[in-house]
């Protein structure tokens, strides 16, 4: 095989073969984390949206705990 006036063997088609493979594999991980992310994003939003919802509708602000002495979080 001859690429830009260069005759490659065997060994070089093959690495070369090889690393269009990987190049292949790491941009459809890459895409598959990208959309596994965005899912979350949204996830998170809608979560959030019913839980405010959620307060709203029991009379409470939302963001506000409704006794102010309970403790919220892991941290207190």
């Amino acid at each position: 095989m001859t690429l830009f006036g260069r005759t490659f063997d065997g060994t070089e088609i093959v690495s070369l073969v090889s690393m269009l493979l990987l190049l292949v594999l790491w941009v459809s991980a890459w895409r598959g984390n990208r959309k596994e992310s965005q899912w979350f994003k949204t996830w998170n939003a809608e979560r959030k949206a019913r839980r405010d919802a959620e307060i709203a509708a029991e009379g409470g602000e939302p963001g506000s705990p409704s006794d102010k002495s309970e403790p919220r979080g892991p941290w207190g």
